[in-house]
């Protein structure tokens, strides 16, 4: 049996995972203000606002360093192994939080999920080097970061619907079983990489395995991928200016996964129902944002742009509209106004990211993919929280400005870290 276009399968599957993945981590957020009520009766609104704080800490510190171990998992065992122990493990962890009594054992099961969560970034980058041509990575990359998007969209009304039916325990049970249930498919479907797959057409195997072949300016094919040693892969400074502008950039979604819930609830008094009513808009701009990154990014390059020319002002571009929405947060009127600027924020935010997590596959052989996106991912969940700790201190007086003007000053620091520390996107050689 041959499967045309068995590759935009290959993204849509994992496109998949990224909808379950965000469904299961914004569970907390949004059935907070009823597990408060249940757990935490006696604490004020300050101590509360301070426990989701450091529950959400000990998912991202969980998560960075899950990162850093399932992107040489990934490395070592495959995609398709990789992507069974991640979501499996996740899909698990979701379910257990049915079983939390308190701060120890929500942080327990967070730390769980935060570490198995982990593996779908660096997984999904390394799939995307093993599946596509260089020409269309943005683009696949693009459709992958929309699951996040889309699975922000549907989270939050959904799990605010399922309230309606369900305790807030059993929430979490029936949406850890639908992780288990994606593994079906995936395990059916993802055989083997292309140049070994039995379904994959001949046509689209050496479309994919031909344009991911590195070209030296002279126009020679160089069939010599680089695939360095981590000491060495972190002796470069174009790994750095990855690293960097992932740490300088992720925290600015974090803001708004963790906290759009939360903001709602203290800043305009809204329920959970309320919440799922409101909640979900900003994603809509994260999805289009990152379907806009992904074909610009490939339309550009396609007119004959250069890969270096194509990321850096895509990046830019992407940060460039986030700065004047960001500071606009400090007084957006009412709340429909405010969830329409955050909209506009996550499409930039998404522009950006989908350019950025391309930058290992073009910079590194397929062998060093997954280890730079996992360190690149730690370091953006370590920036990640050191903001989630800081936003409780930052907004004890209900007011978030502070908190938008550091995400405004990251991007200024992405954009330099690209355009400083990579002074050419394209095939490194080795040094020695």
């Amino acid at each position: 049996m041959k499967l045309k276009n068995l590759r935009w399968w290959v993204i849509t599957l994992i496109a998949l995972a990224t909808v379950i993945n965000y469904i299961d981590r914004s569970a907390l957020s949004v059935l907070w203000p009823d597990i408060v009520e249940e757990l935490f009766p006696d604490e004020s609104a300050l101590e509360r606002k301070q426990i989701y704080a450091n529950i959400s800490i000990v998912f991202i510190l969980s998560y960075a360093f899950g990162q850093a171990i399932f992107g040489k998992i990934f490395d070592w065992v495959g995609t398709r192994l990789g992507f069974v122990l991640s979501i499996g493990i996740w899909s698990l962890a979701t379910a257990a939080h049915a079983m939390a009594q308190g701060v120890l054992s929500f942080s327990i099961f967070r730390a769980i999920l935060g570490v198995a969560e982990a593996g779908n970034w660096p997984g999904a980058a390394k799939s995307n080097a093993d599946w596509f041509p260089t020409k269309e990575r943005a683009l696949a990359q693009g459709i992958f970061n929309s699951g996040a998007a889309i699975g922000g969209i549907i989270a939050i009304p959904l799990i605010a619907y399922l309230t309606v039916f369900f305790s807030w325990q059993m929430v979490f049970v029936v949406i850890g079983l639908v992780g288990l249930l994606w593994l079906i498919p995936w395990i059916i479907l993802v055989k083997a990489p292309p140049k070994n797959h039995p379904w994959i057409t001949d046509e689209e195997r050496e479309y994919i395995l031909t344009g991911q072949k590195t070209v030296d300016s002279e126009g020679i094919c160089d069939e010599n991928e680089y695939n360095p040693s981590t000491a060495e892969l972190l002796s470069r400074k174009e790994s750095w200016g990855v690293i960097i502008a992932s740490a300088a950039i992720d925290p600015i979604w974090w803001l708004f996964v963790f906290w759009i819930p939360i903001y709602l609830n203290e800043v305009y008094g809204m329920d959970v129902k309320s919440i799922g009513i409101y909640g979900w808009v900003p994603y809509v701009g994260a999805m289009f944002g990152a379907w806009f990154g992904g074909l610009l990014a490939q339309n550009r390059i396609k007119a004959g742009w250069t890969t270096d020319k194509t990321r850096k002002l895509t990046i830019t571009l992407g940060c460039l509209i986030m700065l004047p929405a960001l500071l606009a947060m400090a007084n957006p009127g009412g709340p429909t106004m405010a969830v329409i600027i955050m909209a506009v924020i996550l499409f930039g935010f998404q522009t950006t990211i989908g350019n950025v997590q391309t930058l290992p596959s073009d910079l590194f052989g397929k062998k060093a993919v997954g280890t730079l996106s996992g360190f690149s991912g730690m370091a953006a969940k370590l920036g990640a929280l050191g903001l989630t700790a800081l936003v409780p201190i930052l907004t004890a007086d209900g007011n978030y400005t502070p908190a938008f003007v550091i995400g405004a000053s990251l991007a200024i620091i992405a954009i330099a870290a690209v355009w400083i520390l990579i002074p050419k996107i394209e095939p490194l050689k080795s040094n020695k």
